[in-house]
């Protein structure tokens, strides 16, 4: 019989032979991936709740409008306007640019590098150990993360960090600069704009075309008014930035329970191909008929109560007959 042709039941029969093996090797994957996480350095987590500037009646989005926008866009899921540039200026290259300039993300990044299997490894091949731009950028998209909430048009915004102060200086210092990046391109496009309206009208001599130029120069004049005078540009804040007590990152107690599901799975996907690898000839019972029980192992043959027959006398039977008892074999019809 083939591997491919093993019935389910040799199969199982053969795990359950494995069981001791099985559970000792799901105990020590699960001793030693438990040992692994809880090594594992963790980090604290900051984090702001910001809301689209553009909800809001007064918002700046609504102040340069010619006209509202339409209702339905409060309905779309997908950021939008100015806040949809601030989510982007978040993980920009200007980004982080301004972290390595103005905070210890380089010298953090080039100890973690030098540090642990890793660092040693470097050190011995004679790689590059110390951090760069393009390390920072990498940690800020692997360490910012953005989450719409299900039940508002609030947005989560949380930075992990290994050190507690550093995590929360890092945030404000990224909401800062995406909220200024995005005011400091309304204000540009506003000033340029203004100056090429007042170059038109010193050289415009039509009565009707100055007027409309003047009402398209009071437009972006007052929008560079709007964008120095409101607070919020792109992303009101909800919540200001925080960061736990506690380090959460990674969530240890959800590890460890995936991990007590993933490796008794794992080692029984492993017995069951060396199963399938035996063969069914290393699971054939060894004693005989087998019980429906047959996780009980195989049962012996059945003991034969009969004596043996005579065979001459069992050819002389008829076909399907059955000879009637002597009075010295007994049974029911004996006396």
């Amino acid at each position: 019989m083939s591997a491919a042709a093993m019935p389910l039941e040799l199969l199982l029969r053969a795990i359950w032979r494995m069981r001791r093996v099985v559970l000792l090797t799901t105990l020590a994957l699960w001793l030693a991936g438990g040992a692994l996480i809880l090594s594992w350095p963790r980090s604290y987590v900051a984090e702001a709740v910001a809301a689209p500037a553009e909800t809001t009646a007064i918002a700046v989005s609504s102040l340069l409008a010619p006209t509202p926008f339409a209702a339905g866009g409060l309905l779309d899921p997908r950021p939008t306007g100015n806040f949809a540039v601030y989510l982007g200026a978040l993980r920009s290259r200007e980004a982080a640019d301004m972290l390595a300039r103005e905070t210890g993300i380089l010298a953090h990044l080039t100890a973690q590098r030098a540090s642990g299997p890793m660092g040693w490894l470097r050190g011995l091949l004679g790689l590059r150990a110390e951090a760069d731009l393009d390390d920072v950028q990498a940690w800020l998209e692997r360490s910012l993360a953005v989450t719409q909430s299900l039940t508002s048009v609030t947005w989560s915004i949380a930075l992990a960090h290994r050190d507690r102060d550093a995590a929360l200086d890092a945030l404000r210092r990224l909401h800062a600069f995406a909220e200024a990046k995005v005011r400091a391109d309304l204000a540009e496009t506003a000033r340029r704009r203004v100056a090429a309206l007042e170059q038109r009208l010193a050289e415009e001599r039509d009565l009707f075309l100055r007027q409309s130029l003047y009402e398209l120069l009071a437009q972006q004049q007052r929008a560079g008014l709007v964008v120095a005078a409101d607070e919020a540009v792109a992303a009101r804040l909800v919540a200001t930035p925080a960061v736990e007590l506690r380090p959460s990152l990674p969530n240890r107690p959800l590890l460890l329970a995936l991990l007590a599901v993933a490796a008794p799975m794992a080692v029984l996907g492993v017995a069951a191909c060396l199963a399938l690898l035996r063969g069914a000839a290393s699971v054939a019972p060894r004693g005989g008929l087998t019980g429906p029980n047959w996780w009980l192992g195989p049962f012996e043959a059945p003991t034969r109560l009969d004596p043996p027959r005579d065979p001459e006398a069992m050819a002389a039977l008829p076909p399907g007959g059955r000879r009637p008892l002597r009075p010295d074999e007994g049974g029911f019809g004996h006396c």
